[in-house]
């Protein structure tokens, strides 16, 4: 029996497409959807002039209803747009591909908003640059596509879609991302609590100094093709900068509100795109839960097992009485959503606050600002575990470090004896004309943490002053490295910044409370008259510490996993728990990556806004001073920092 074909739709693109089809299988041509798709239908193709998305949704649902595989076809603000090929009951529709085509836009405000309106009238936009050649050359694209999948293969269409200029012809391929939150054809699996449980598995590094366990190289390849593309991309653009010292590459996350950079900064602009590329996805997965469904609204008081939000850090009741304070006190009667994570310690799972969750869930009527502390992706649940461990540990002890100004020792740089780092510390110097003040910050886990601050060597150089950073790593000298290339690849662009708005800088020196965001943190401390907050680091004299005096030898295991329970067996010891909330969506897991968000109660959080400090519930950040020996007694509320933290 001949394949029938049925051409839904109306216009020139539909014309001529059926002009090309009609001497090799049975066409049926209906205006719209609503005539039967006849008996007997082997493929459905949507075909218009214009963009009709009320059209595309119509289809999905004939589509599935019937059983056929479909295609749609339009124009749209002077492109035309073929495909993606949908197979009804596949992940990865028309409507994926109009949210990453939406989404990827510069305008993408705007195209929501014209999307919505004509589905909300079942209208259609007509575009201006439509042609007959430009019809006829999609024509001859549809045609290709309906052969390869009449004839039993693949469509490379599937996934994808062709894009094609209505004015100079030229097309292109995208990769289409099946959308985790399309309502048409993903099914999101109900958080639980059985989901949430943790077994560490083996994890093999790649070889005895690395501390993952997929290869740079096997990776490359994979997240550029999947996952930046300027058209359809979950990551829409990438920039690389060749005025900071070391590679310093940045993508683009298309947010409905806006954009979100994320950098590498390596020593090689390809390891640099690719590490862009994987905090843009750790990104992505931390915004909200999109791998599960939250099924969990509940009071704290009506719950069994479930982490009190005053473990973690809340702000204070002076805070919540502020005017305009954008976020409520917890009270354990109030019903809110919870998420499943695993206790590591107890090997349990637990219910966690979907605001501690995620971290763009700080807002409206949350009981705290939240960010992405302690969110790490990895190449395997267990790796991602540990790098987030060790950011939660990066961020604690450079709190604690500020708030108690600890009189750090100062460690000498060049005594680690690894060349590389030697010579980034003397590019450093010589080409950006900054210098390296190296501080242990290792707290009573004694797990490797530093303090750093890079400082111009000509108070007379323009730009900042100084700029602080923090590392954790089991092998302090990458956490150095991370640190310098963290500070001196935000180095020059910081520097316009700063020269552009010193005196809105100037003013948050005098008035804290000024200190709104991100960004204002780092650039506060720019100012030559902020030093002397620094100074209990600065001006502290003694002898400096090699890193073999500073550091303790570093057990180095083939299978990162072990270095995992190593670190759980430190914090068990200290009587601190690790929870582990997986974040891993869909867009993610086809590459065999994954996503978590690890909390560690007790160690302070990182949080930007001086408004927005979270110290209440946490007392450790009164007592490990006393234990390490920097005070002879502990520390009250009134004793700490009350300035802005330095943390860029």
């Amino acid at each position: 029996m001949s394949p029938i074909i049925a051409m839904i739709g109306k216009g020139k693109l539909l014309e001529l497409t059926a002009e090309e089809l009609s001497a090799q299988w049975e066409l049926v041509r209906l205006p719209d959807l609503n005539t039967p798709i006849p008996g007997g239908t082997t493929m459905m193709l949507v075909l218009r002039d214009a963009w009709d998305p009320s059209i595309y949704l119509q289809a999905e649902a004939a589509a599935r209803e019937c059983g056929v595989v479909w295609m749609p076809a339009f124009a749209s603000f002077g492109a035309g747009v073929v495909g993606p090929f949908v197979r009804p009951g596949r992940a990865g529709c028309s409507q994926c591909a109009e949210s990453r085509r939406l989404m990827a836009a510069v305008d993408r405000q705007d195209l929501w908003k014209v999307h919505q309106a004509l589905i909300e009238n079942q209208d259609a936009r007509q575009d201006e640059w439509g042609s007959e050649t430009a019809f006829k050359q999609m024509a001859f694209l549809i045609k290709r596509e309906v052969e390869q999948v009449l004839k039993g293969r693949p469509s490379s269409l599937e996934e994808s879609i062709y894009r094609m200029d209505l004015r100079s012809l030229e097309s292109s391929r995208h990769v289409i991302l099946p959308d985790s939150t399309c309502g048409v054809c993903s099914i999101t699996p109900d958080d639980s609590a059985s989901a949430a449980e943790i077994t560490l598995e083996p994890c093999m590094k790649i070889h005895e100094n690395s501390y993952r366990c997929r290869s740079k190289e096997g990776l490359s390849g994979v997240l550029s093709k999947d996952y930046l593309d300027p058209r359809t991309g979950l990551l829409n653009n990438k920039l690389q900068d060749f005025e900071t010292p070391f590679a310093d590459v940045i993508v683009n996350l298309p947010i409905l509100g806006g954009d979100e950079g994320t950098a590498g900064r390596t020593n090689s602009y390809a390891e640099s795109e690719m590490t862009a590329i994987l905090e843009g996805l750790e990104r992505s997965c931390g915004m909200d839960p999109r791998g599960k469904r939250t099924t969990v609204y509940e009071s704290y008081n009506n719950l069994d097992s479930a982490l009190h939000p005053l473990h973690v850090g809340v702000h204070t009741n002076e805070q919540y009485a502020q005017p305009h304070f954008p976020f409520t006190a917890f009270h354990p009667d109030k019903k809110m959503n919870w998420v499943w994570g695993c206790s590591l310690q107890q090997k349990s799972p637990v219910l966690v606050p979907e605001r501690l969750a995620y971290y763009s869930m700080g807002c409206g009527d949350g009981f705290v600002f939240e960010t992405s502390n302690g969110c790490a992706l990895g190449g395997s649940r267990e790796e991602a575990i540990f790098h987030g461990m060790l950011e939660v540990l990066e961020r604690d002890s450079f709190l604690m470090t500020w708030y108690a100004r600890l009189p750090l020792p100062r460690i000498d740089p060049y005594s680690s004896k690894d060349k590389e780092l030697n010579l980034m510390i003397d590019r450093m110097r010589e080409e950006a004309g900054y210098d390296l003040y190296l501080y242990n910050a290792t707290l009573e886990h004694g797990i490797p943490c530093i303090f750093t601050i890079i400082k111009k060597i000509d108070p007379n150089q323009a730009g900042m002053n100084l700029i602080c950073a923090a590392g954790a790593h089991l092998d302090p000298v990458k956490a150095v490295k991370s640190a310098i290339a963290e500070s001196i690849g935000m180095v020059k662009p910081l520097n316009k910044e700063f020269e552009k708005n010193k005196d809105k800088y100037a003013a948050m020196l005098n008035d804290s409370s000024l200190v709104q965001k991100m960004d204002d943190h780092g650039m506060l401390y720019g100012l030559p008259e902020a030093e002397e907050r620094l100074d209990f680091l600065l001006k502290k004299e003694q002898p400096q510490q090699t890193f073999a005096e500073a550091f303790s030898g570093k057990r180095n295991h083939p299978d990162l996993t072990d270095d995992v329970r190593d670190l759980l067996q430190t914090f068990s010891e200290l009587d601190l728990d690790v929870i582990v909330v997986d974040q891993t969506t869909p867009e993610i897991r086809r590459n065999d990556l994954h996503c978590v968000k690890v909390l560690i109660p007790g160690m302070l959080p990182m949080t930007f806004g001086h408004h927005l400090t979270r110290i209440t519930g946490l007392e450790r950040v009164l007592q490990v001073p006393k234990q390490l020996g920097y005070v002879n007694r502990s520390l009250t509320l009134e004793d700490l920092n009350p300035y802005p933290h330095p943390f860029p």
